[in-house]
């Protein structure tokens, strides 16, 4: 679609942060990108690459390949990142295009900040620029590289 920020992405029409963490040809997984702001490390987007807006658009081999990455996406930051929680949502109100969010809780994070949104409001939160969402994302893509069937 002509209009569709993640359809455009995927086209090359659009430069985000990081590289490409995992392609295949149902899904596509990156980083978040905040448009030249601090990133919060480890806020990954799993992008179905058909255009669908909801979770209920996907066929079964979409939504087959879409829960084995989340599973291993959320696995890799456990473990790579040692982040002690992953959450994870789909909204879809501002691109109708489906894509879910997973957002890491590290160590430490005081219990006011608990929450997808909250931990960005923690000063103490692992905040980086395009460099270390590079670095973090090639750390990724290494764990899912070394345990395929985890």
């Amino acid at each position: 679609m002509i209009d569709c920020f993640i359809c455009n992405k995927h086209a090359g029409n659009i430069q985000t942060s990081g590289v490409s963490i995992y392609e295949d040809e149902y899904v596509y997984v990156s980083h978040i990108d905040r448009n030249g702001n601090p990133n919060y490390l480890g806020h990954i987007m799993i992008d179905l690459k058909r255009h669908a807006p909801t979770l209920g658009d996907m066929n079964m081999e979409e939504a087959k390949a879409f829960g084995m990455i989340i599973a291993r996406v959320s696995k890799a930051l456990l473990v790579s990142q040692d982040a002690e929680h992953i959450y994870s949502y789909v909204l879809g109100d501002a691109v109708p295009h489906l894509h879910m969010h997973l957002v890491p809780r590290y160590p430490n994070t005081p219990k006011e900040y608990w929450g997808p949104n909250a931990v960005y409001d923690w000063e103490g939160a692992p905040m980086g620029d395009n460099t270390d969402v590079i670095k973090l994302c090639n750390r990724l893509k290494t764990y899912l590289e070394n345990n395929p069937y985890e």
